[in-house]
């Protein structure tokens, strides 16, 4: 078995409703994404309810800041037990460090740390048009994660379509966490460069981030696993 695995995104407003989401899985505690509108909702306290209850947790909230701002937020997420947390490659490579050297305890242990490349909701013309980037949004992309590799972090978010090209510039050691992951037979949403985890498997990528296919399915515990048996076995 790979290190590949499926990021259960737990997208909900409360932490009353997450936690009744999680109750679901009696037998099997899955990687669970809490993102910015779980933790602006719950705060730290839902960190510590979703650890103690034996998941792993990739701590989503994107910082994007000076790179002393970074520094000392990163510090403050150090203290929780999570196993991944990120930041946006577009900070620079002076903040990715200062966050990679905030997020380090004193033992020299710290979580994954990646970034941020591009939205999977970002198409390139939004990207020209609206950000004015006149490279590629391949190149983009390429080009962030190597700075992020430059700044000693350990991988970046991407959708799963450019997930090979970011291993074939940085490594298949380089760590890949993609979202925009939606089944074969289901809707895309509001996002653009989306594949499926079979595709994305095929791809290289090491995590799939899911969110809706799993947490508005019918059974999300049988759409959990569906996708764990498409990407990871």
């Amino acid at each position: 078995m790979s290190q590949r695995d499926v990021i259960i995104a737990c997208d909900f407003a409360s932490a009353e409703a997450t936690l009744s989401f999680l109750d679901k899985f009696t037998d099997c505690k899955p990687f669970v994404k809490i993102g910015m509108e779980l933790y602006y909702a719950a705060g730290p306290a839902i960190v510590k309810a979703i650890k103690e209850r034996g998941h792993k947790i990739f701590l989503d909230l994107k910082l994007h800041d000076i790179p002393n701002t970074v520094k000392k937020a990163m510090a403050v997420l150090s203290q929780m037990d999570v196993d991944m947390c990120n930041l946006h490659a577009a900070g620079t490579i002076e903040m990715m460090k200062a966050a990679l050297e905030g997020l380090t305890r004193p033992d020299g242990t710290r979580p994954l740390l990646i970034a941020v490349t591009q939205l999977t909701s970002t198409s390139e013309e939004r990207m020209q048009k609206d950000l004015l980037i006149n490279a590629s949004i391949n190149d983009t992309i390429v080009h962030y994660a190597k700075n992020a590799q430059v700044a000693g972090l350990d991988g970046v978010v991407c959708s799963p379509l450019e997930a090979g090209m970011v291993k074939e510039a940085c490594g298949a050691g380089f760590v890949t966490v993609t979202p925009g992951v939606r089944f074969a037979d289901g809707e895309v949403g509001d996002q653009v460069r989306v594949t499926t985890p079979e595709r994305a498997k095929e791809i290289g990528t090491d995590y799939i981030v899911v969110g809706r296919p799993i947490t508005n399915a019918p059974d999300p515990v049988a759409a959990y696993k569906r996708c764990m048996k498409e990407f990871a076995e």
